[in-house]
This record gives structure tokens, C-alpha cells and sequence, in this order.
């Protein structure tokens, strides 16, 4: 039996510690002795434990820098000790010769007749590895591995700190957008190596011409966000000057040589400008957006536009308006007819978005179309719309019906995958589906409008170019389109009677679509005399307040053929 085991062959608590490299201590504060266990030398790495017997020589030893001494852990102000001790815990760095390890210290105090801490027992163990990790999690989760700086997310959190703080006391303070120009062209000529070196060297570049209290973030791919504290509008200025010398005047070292660079400044001062941190980074993008509007490599602070700001927080309403209409599913169709110039008979109805309101207004399609397509959320919109027109079609197999599209929806794939999952859960609508695309989406990208009409028709259904005679589109990319159906732009259509050219210009049109094999509709029409002229110049189709106004009636379902209302 060895010195360490009891009878039962179990080892008693010195070498339990040892095996798990752990010390023990016992720490008298009102005589300051330090009692330790026999394995502490060798957990601590110490050639004399009685270099460290007492309280004040370990504290020597110890460097609590980014942590805790052990005596601040034990009096922690407001803390007493009700009878049973109080628990600390304390992480600091242990001076072992010319190198520091990383130690936990984990213990509870005792209070002595005065309420005061008296003595103290506790165990340490050496973490320096897992410190390593933490740090550099740390490291991770707050600075940019690139350039070393901020983060986006920490640079933002002490972007409101510093204005926190200059509102409280009244102050004021800066911040900067600071963008790389023409980055991407520097990686297509230099390649990404050559790209990261200038991200890193400017920002060192920006950095060594910062005050001390000031703060360095990246803020994107190439932008960096400066903060500046204690900043006047006149400081921000003299700032953003000395950013952009120091940039220009200096090329940048990289690995394929010298790089000249500039920089685009945009700031603002707070809260003169802006009171919360997502109206300093918007007020900041305005003016780094007006820099780049006068010219590369320039500065520009944020001024009020009264202009921009109505049309910000009426985008904000509009998206609010058509986003709740879509979830409570306000939106809903109206039809128009189409008829053929001969007979007159309905050929097919136009299907046109409504919005209806909370308050029971309704608000047309060319209310609500630019405002989404500016805001993004036209797709949204397009989807629902069809949506609702293949479920008409799926309800009346007589009908045949005709829907727009927007340009962005044109060029999104999920339109026309949904689109084909809509028309295989509805089997013979597809071939009664006409789908109306404009001719600016087709201006924009032939070869994808191309891709789209192709996609579209290999479904079964029809297209249809809409306004067509109002951009530049050729008859030739009307046969390389392979559409069905050409709708003469009404602008054209209403002044037949009364113009030649217009005559002229839509008889053309009418003449050079047979001769593709193409169907003519006239839009806009609105007169008898209008009507009968188009049906002597063979037009297939008329549409228009003649024909019947856009209504929510289903004449197919027994209603009356044309509306009273638009």
C-alpha cells in the first residue's frame, strides 16, 4: 500500500488531484498565508512553493488582464456571507519564469467575526489551451480575419455605444463609409490575392490616420465604417479629406506590384442627421451614394432631402399595404374582354390585378405595378395573380384567359417553375392560358425573353406581346420570339380616325403579323368608327371601352357581357 492510498486501496485527495492537474490551497486573509497542496509545484510549474506562501507574493506572479485576480473574485463589493461561505471564481495569467500559462481558480471565502472575508480554500487549474480557444472564438466573433478590425456586427455595436453616449451628454459624433473604387475591376485585372492585399492595406492605410479614441470596422467586401467620437460636422469633413489624400497619395504594396487606389467617402454627424444607429447607416449610404454620383474618389456628408425622405416612408406604407394584402389575400381579378373585330364574339378576357383595401377601396393594377416593381415585391404579386387565374380556368373550361407579367418576373425561375407545378395540378388549362409579356421586357434581354417564351410554350400556353409599337422591337425578334399574338399599343389605336400616321402605322402592323402568322389585337379601342375600320383592315381582335371595361363580372357564368365600371 502506498503512502497516498488508504486500506481500501482508494487514493486519497492529493492524488486524485494530481491525476486531474489540479492544486488545492488554503488562503488565510487575515495573516495572508498561503497553504497549498504537494502537487502545487508541479501543476504551476514553480520551483519553490515557498516563493508563493503567502497572498502578496502570488498576487506578483499573477496578471489578471482580461480577466480577474483572485482578490478582487473574493471581495466582490456587496457580497456577505450568511453562514456558509460565498463562492468566486477567477481566470488570470500565472508568470512561470519568461512564459504565462492561463489558470482557473475556482473557491469559496469565509467571513471572520467582522463580516470581512478571513480565510479562503479553493483549487486551480491550468487552462491555457482552452484560453487560447476562447480567445481566438473572441477574436473571431469580433474582428475581421482580413484587415484585423471590427466586424460588421461589433463595429455596429460600438457604433450605438458612441451615440448612446453623445446624445446622453449632448455631444456629437461621426460616421464613415469608406469604399474601395473599382474593386471588382482590380480583381478581374490582378486576381483575388492581389484584391485581399489592397482590402488589407488600406485599411492599415485608414487606420494610421485615425485618432486614438476613434473606431475601424469592415463594414462589407470593400467598405470599411469608421466611427468617430466627439466629431463636429467641420471634423467629419477634415476627416474624410485626410482618408482620402492618405489613400491616394500612397499606391498600395501588393504581390504583383505597386496598386493605385482610391477611396469614396460618405458621412453624417449624429444626432444632428440621424438619433438612431439604422438612420446613420442609411443617412450614410445616402451620402456615399451622392459621393460616387459626382465622381470617384470623393467625399460627400449627409444632407436632408425632404424629397427622398417622403418617398422613403412612403415606400415603407406601400410595402406594408401590399404585403398585408397578399397575407389576408385582398388580391383578386378583374376582366376585361377581348373580341373578335368580325363577330364581336368574346375570344378571351384579360385578366387584370385588383388591390382591395382594408377601408373597401380598390386600387387598379397601374396604381400598385410601379410601386412594386420599385420596391421589389412584384414577383410576389405576379405569383398570387396567376395563382388566381389558373383556378378560374380550372373552374370554367370554357374559358380563355390572358395574364401579365412583369420584366423581373420574366427572368425568375421560381415564376415559371410555379408556374408549371400550377398548370400540372390543373390539366387542360394550360392550352386556355395566354401569357402577356411587355415589349420593354423584351427590349431588356432578347435572348432571355427568348429563354422565357420557350419555357412558357413548351407548357402549352399562348404569348402574347403587349404594347407592342410603343419601344423598338423588330418584327425580326417577333419571329425569333415565336410568339402568338401581337397587342398593338393603344397610344397608336385611339387616334386612327383622326391621324394618317397612325392609320398608316397600325395597318403595318396588322399586315406584318399575318404575314408571321401572327394574331393582331387593337387595344384602346373606343368607337364604333374606330371598331369597323379595324375590322376592314383584318384586325383579329379589339379591346377597349367599346368592347367593355374591366369588371370583376364572369360573363361566361351568365353575367352580362360588358361592365358599367372600369
Amino acid at each position: 500500500m502506498t503512502r497516498n492510498e488508504t486500506t481500501a486501496g482508494v487514493p486519497d485527495a492529493a492524488d486524485i488531484l494530481n491525476s486531474i492537474g489540479e492544486a488545492a490551497y488554503e488562503w488565510r486573509l487575515d495573516t495572508d498565508a498561503l497553504t497549498w497542496s504537494g502537487n502545487a509545484a508541479a501543476v504551476l510549474g514553480a520551483a519553490d512553493l515557498s516563493e508563493i506562501a503567502s497572498g502578496k507574493a502570488y498576487a506578483l506572479r499573477t496578471d489578471a488582464a482580461g480577466g480577474q485576480s483572485r482578490l478582487d473574485a473574493v471581495n466582490l463589493p456587496g457580497v456577505t456571507d450568511s453562514g456558509s461561505g460565498v463562492t468566486y471564481q477567477a481566470q488570470y495569467a500565472f508568470k512561470r519564469g519568461d512564459e504565462k500559462i492561463w489558470v482557473e481558480d475556482i473557491g469559496r471565502w469565509f467571513a471572520g467575526t467582522d463580516g470581512k472575508p478571513q480565510r479562503a480554500h479553493g483549487v486551480i487549474r491550468v487552462i491555457t489551451e482552452r484560453h487560447a480557444r476562447e480567445a481566438k472564438l473572441i477574436q473571431l466573433a469580433n474582428f475581421d480575419p482580413l484587415t484585423g478590425e471590427l466586424n460588421r456586427a461589433r463595429l455596429i455595436e460600438v457604433l450605438g455605444a458612441t451615440l448612446d453616449e453623445a446624445i446622453k451628454f449632448r455631444g456629437s459624433c461621426g460616421f464613415m463609409l469608406v469604399a474601395i473604387d473599382h474593386l471588382a475591376q482590380l480583381n478581374e485585372s490582378y486576381g483575388f490575392e492581389t484584391t485581399e492585399s489592397v482590402i488589407a492595406q488600406v485599411a492599415k492605410g485608414i487606420r494610421a490616420r485615425l485618432r486614438g479614441k476613434d473606431h475601424l470596422g469592415r463594414f462589407s467586401g470593400n467598405k470599411f465604417g469608421v466611427v468617430l467620437t466627439s466629431c463636429t460636422p467641420d471634423e467629419l469633413t477634415i476627416a474624410a479629406e485626410r482618408l482620402l489624400a492618405g489613400v491616394r497619395d500612397e499606391p498600395v504594396t501588393t504581390p504583383a506590384g505597386p496598386v493605385a487606389v482610391t477611396v469614396t467617402i460618405g458621412g453624417v454627424t449624429a444626432p444632428r442627421h440621424a438619433r438612431t444607429v439604422s438612420e446613420v447607416l442609411s443617412r450614410t449610404q445616402d451620402a456615399l451614394h451622392a459621393a460616387r454620383s459626382k465622381r470617384n474618389g470623393s467625399f460627400a456628408a449627409y444632407r436632408p432631402n425632404v424629397e427622398r425622405d417622403a418617398l422613403r416612408r412612403e415606400s415603407v406604407r406601400a410595402t406594408d399595404e401590399i404585403v398585408t394584402a397578399l397575407n389576408e389575400r385582398r388580391i383578386t381579378l378583374a376582366f376585361e374582354p377581348v373580341v373578335g373585330a368580325a363577330g364581336r364574339h368574346p375570344a378571351f378576357y384579360e385578366c387584370l390585378m385588383r388591390v382591395n383595401r382594408a377601408d373597401g377601396s380598390a386600387c387598379h393594377a397601374n396604381e400598385i405595378i410601379p410601386v412594386a416593381e420599385r420596391l421589389g415585391l412584384v414577383r410576389m404579386l405576379d405569383y398570387r395573380v396567376l395563382e388566381l387565374v389558373v383556378a378560374e380556368l380550372a373552374d370554367a373550361p370554357a374559358l380563355t384567359a390572358s395574364v401579365n407579367v412583369s420584366p423581373a418576373s420574366t427572368i425568375d425561375p421560381d415564376w415559371w417553375t410555379g408556374l408549371g407545378a400550377l398548370l400540372r395540378a390543373s390539366p387542360g388549362v394550360a392550352e386556355r392560358l395566354i401569357v402577356e409579356i411587355t415589349e420593354t421586357a423584351v427590349i431588356q434581354n432578347i435572348d432571355d425573353t427568348r429563354g422565357f417564351v420557350n419555357r412558357v410554350k413548351d407548357l402549352g400556353c399562348r404569348i402574347a406581346i403587349d404594347d407592342f409599337g410603343a419601344g423598338n422591337t423588330s418584327f425580326r425578334n417577333l419571329r425569333k420570339l415565336g410568339v402568338d399574338i401581337v397587342k398593338i399599343d393603344g397610344a397608336f389605336v385611339q387616334n386612327i380616325m383622326k391621324s394618317d400616321d397612325d392609320r398608316a402605322f397600325v395597318h403595318t402592323m396588322i399586315d406584318l403579323s399575318h404575314r408571321l402568322g401572327l394574331k393582331a389585337v387593337a387595344e384602346w379601342v373606343q368607337d364604333e368608327a374606330a371598331a369597323t375600320l379595324l375590322a376592314d383592315l383584318n384586325c383579329d381582335y379589339l379591346q377597349g371601352a367599346l368592347i367593355g371595361l374591366a369588371s370583376s363580372e364572369r360573363p361566361w357564368r351568365g353575367g352580362p357581357t360588358q361592365a358599367a365600371t372600369a
